[in-house]
């Protein structure tokens, strides 16, 4: 049984070959985000800078997200990823060629800072549609009652593709420079690409083929606001990622206030993603599944102390400290919530939900970078850190006040069901 064995869907062929495939797709993109940061604020020295890069993703990624979702109910999930990969190629592959040293010299700044935006923007459009296809095909790749376990290996890859890919990154930067980085960025898209091929097709299992779009989307929206513990975990961490994006200012951090460089500026990128990923890691066998919802509210509000401290140290271990805690606490954050996820879905909705559940928290990440590179220039970097950590702390005593149910959540019965669903 899944909960007896820690390792159960990593016993699947297909879900490991998928588990490479997301690997090689978010350190790409992790990758990419980071260098472009620190090309972008290399370019202006302007914190609004790097707001505006995550601005120019979330604007896309929000407005699709809802269409992408019916899509991709309607869709084969495996060629739908594949489009996604070979969009994601394409922007690599730009990148790569406005980080040339020849194109740098010979155009102007803003004409090289407007490109790159551009091809962020585009990038939100491909974001839109991975996030809730991913989603959607480890549900036809492992059985029902191995959810949870494949939630827990999954989110796990996830976050050691961003802890090795920021990493990287800022070693990368200082090793072989921007315009390489992004060669090696574009290498890992195909990788993913090639790897996605050995998956075989999978059934649709919408038995609504053809529904209006309209229709669906209503039914999408019905379930994620009527299912209470789905919209309390969308809106807990949509909030607390929001208000709680520091990282959108490493760079500032990195260079001006630490001063430790583009090596530093890696490790500190690199610090939350580890401490999520070891914390994956023992939730394989320490499984969060009882007393749910009081241990996310707990995971919330330590990840928003973590956040007020690193924002106020100027000491380099401090913060690295800082930020490795809010990795971990963030990692419970994320078990439990992609648990919540997989449990209360139907397989027909997967798609739908997904894009709600991006344009709750994934895309909150970009407007968290808006907010927090908005708040640096209008009140100082420090203090728009320090402010953001503060909201996330008002949230979470917010949500356990006025939501008692969410408190008691608990998810073993659940998980039992799915068990003995063969």
């Amino acid at each position: 049984m899944a909960k007896k064995d820690p390792y159960a869907a990593l016993r699947i062929k297909e879900f490991n070959i998928f588990l490479l495939v997301r690997f090689a797709l978010v350190f790409a993109w992790s990758m990419q985000f980071i260098v472009i940061e620190w090309q972008v604020y290399s370019i202006t020295k302007n914190p609004l800078s790097l707001g505006i890069i995550g601005l120019m993703e979330v604007i896309p990624a929000v407005s699709m997200a809802l269409f992408a979702g019916h899509v991709v109910d309607q869709k084969e999930k495996r060629n739908l990823l594949i489009k996604c990969i070979i969009g994601f190629s394409v922007i690599s592959f730009g990148l790569f060629l406005l980080t040339w040293p020849e194109i740098i010299a010979g155009w102007e700044t803003n004409t090289i800072l407007y490109s790159i935006y551009f091809l962020v923007f585009l990038g939100g459009f491909v974001r839109a549609f991975i996030g809730p296809t991913v989603f959607s095909l480890i549900a036809l790749i492992v059985p029902k009652k191995l959810y949870p376990n494949a939630a827990t290996w999954s989110s796990t890859t996830w976050q050691m593709a961003s802890v090795l890919g920021p990493a990287l990154a800022g070693f990368s930067i200082h090793w072989i420079g921007v315009h390489w980085s992004m060669c090696l960025i574009f290498g890992f898209t195909v990788m993913a690409l090639i790897a996605l091929f050995k998956i075989p097709k999978k059934p649709i299992m919408n038995p609504k083929i053809g529904e209006p779009i309209g229709k669906s989307l209503k039914e999408g929206l019905r379930f994620v606001f009527s299912t209470k513990a789905i919209l309390g975990a969308l809106t807990l961490d949509m909030i607390a990622v929001l208000f709680g994006g520091a990282v959108a200012l490493l760079p500032v951090f990195a260079q001006d206030i630490l001063e430790v460089g583009s090596q530093g500026f890696g490790v500190l990128r690199a610090a939350p993603a580890v401490g999520a990923f070891l914390t994956m890691l023992v939730t394989a066998y320490m499984p969060l599944s009882k007393n749910a919802g009081m241990k996310l509210l707990s995971a919330v509000f330590g990840f928003g102390v973590c956040i007020i401290v690193f924002g106020l140290s100027e000491i380099f271990w401090i913060s690295l400290v800082a930020l490795f805690f809010s990795g971990v606490t963030d990692g419970v954050s994320v078990v439990i919530r992609q648990t919540i996820l997989q449990l209360k879905t139907p397989d027909h909705m997967r798609g739908r939900v997904s894009s709600v559940n991006s344009m709750f928290v994934g895309s909150s990440n970009e407007l968290g970078a808006f907010e927090s590179g908005l708040t640096a220039k209008l009140m100082g970097t420090v203090t728009a850190v320090v402010f953001g950590g503060t909201m996330t702390l008002i949230t979470v005593v917010t949500t356990g006040l006025v939501s008692p149910s969410f408190r008691k959540l608990d998810l073993t019965k659940d998980i039992e069901e799915n068990e003995k669903d063969v």
